[in-house]
């Protein structure tokens, strides 16, 4: 033991321990450095605000700062098409030289989908279900019927629509919904002697619906041309009808 510790007093030995630090120093020196250069520590930059970009603007930002990019896509329907939506990292986030950016593209025209039943439902089933398809509800109108707020018909474009036809995503349903009323009964209206106009306002005010309209004899002036009958017509057993029944009529331009 007293030759080691003195040994440890020894030039040589202080010699060698410097030596050992020294080369200590330099390997850890070494690799600290390597791993700097291999991963361009401190190199890179901030990635930039792309979102409300064209995909053309965008991709021309990026390459000039050379990053990558990958693209995905989604249908949005009231963002204007062939925007940036959605960018992976966000603007602003310091990246290295050659990252890829994930961009999030809306599509250009609106995929299809496939119509629901929603015949005879409620408009509060009916609201989110629509929803869920990406289809929105456009005017609704009431029609004479004993389920109030329920589905009775469904259109597009004017065009009456059934479950199972293809529409694109976003567009604009028509509804005609019951008005609960549908069995309850109101006074038929004397029509004769009106002309098509009035009786459409007469019809209206007492919920009833213009049915078949005829014309009796050379009609050269349609506008002027009065009601000289209708169906059905107020008799000593009748005078009453349900609610939205169509009332039948004959115009001439002659008086009755």
């Amino acid at each position: 033991m007293s030759k080691f510790i003195a040994y440890l007093k020894t030039k040589s030995f202080r010699n060698n321990l410097l030596a050992a630090i020294l080369t200590v120093a330099v390997l850890l020196s070494i690799a600290f450095f390597s791993l700097r250069y291999y991963t361009k520590h401190g190199q890179g930059l901030d990635v930039p605000a792309l979102k409300g970009l064209s995909f053309t603007q965008a991709v021309t930002k990026l390459e000039s700062l050379g990053l990558r990019y990958e693209v995905d896509s989604v249908y949005i329907m009231d963002k204007p098409p062939g925007i940036v939506i959605d960018q992976d990292p966000d603007a602003g986030t310091f990246v290295k030289d050659n990252r890829t950016i994930y961009l999030t593209i809306n599509k250009g025209s609106a995929p299809d989908v496939k119509f629901p039943d929603i015949e005879f439902k409620s408009i509060r089933e009916v609201q989110p279900l629509l929803e869920g398809y990406g289809l929105k509800i456009g005017d609704t109108t009431y029609k004479a019927d004993v389920s109030r707020d329920v589905v009775l018909s469904a259109s597009f474009g004017g065009r009456e629509i059934k479950a199972g036809e293809v529409l694109p995503k976003g567009s604009r349903i028509d509804l005609v919904l019951g008005d609960g009323r549908g069995n309850e009964e109101v006074e038929i209206p004397t029509l004769l002697g009106l002309t098509i106009d009035e009786a459409r306002f007469a019809l209206r005010g007492s919920m009833l619906a213009l049915g078949t309209v005829t014309y009796e004899g050379a009609v050269t002036d349609t506008a002027n041309a009065v009601i000289i009958m209708q169906t059905p017509v107020v008799t000593d057993s009748v005078s009453k009808v349900k609610i939205g029944t169509p009332v039948n009529v004959v115009l001439s331009n002659q008086s009755f």
